[in-house]
């Protein structure tokens, strides 16, 4: 039956796009307020740069939360899934200590656990389903680069 697939795939659209909206609310006023004013490095991309790169990321996720789901049930699957879940969420809290409380401290903090999970989540995913793994990883090097970023942001500001 194509329905059920479908469904599964619209939910993880709307759990992985409801996170980034989430997220979201936290991130965009503090862009032109606080985030403006901080020192940043030289290898800040430009503001624009951000949306782009996390829609493609986010729907890379969505599509790696589908594919999990949809194979066949087992101990490895629920443990991938449950870390998924586990590292979106967060995703979001980064947003919201990082912008949200304005912390860079603490969210430097968090996006080591971050990229902890986010890891771990591949290495569970690996064992379910080797493409829905690799579709997480542009997003592993993405939290990456943004790791490095806070570093900088933690030590310029």
């Amino acid at each position: 039956m194509l329905a059920r697939p479908i469904a599964r795939l619209v939910i993880c659209i709307a759990i992985c796009f409801g996170a980034a909206a989430l997220g979201a609310v936290a991130t965009t006023p503090k862009i032109p307020t606080w985030y403006a004013t901080l020192n940043k490095p030289s290898f800040t991309p430009p503001n624009y740069v951000f949306p782009i790169v996390w829609n493609i990321l986010y729907g890379l996720m969505a599509f790696s939360l589908w594919r999990l789901w949809e194979a066949p049930r087992g101990e490895m699957r629920k443990r991938a899934i449950t870390l998924f879940i586990l590292q979106l969420s967060l995703n979001v809290a980064w947003s919201w200590i990082f912008f949200g409380a304005e912390s860079i401290g603490g969210g430097l903090f968090t996006i080591f656990a971050l990229d902890a999970l986010v890891a771990m989540t591949i290495y569970a995913a690996w064992k379910v389903d080797r493409f829905a793994a690799s579709l997480l990883l542009p997003y592993l090097l993405w939290i990456s680069y943004a790791t490095a970023l806070n570093i900088a942001l933690a030590s310029l500001n």
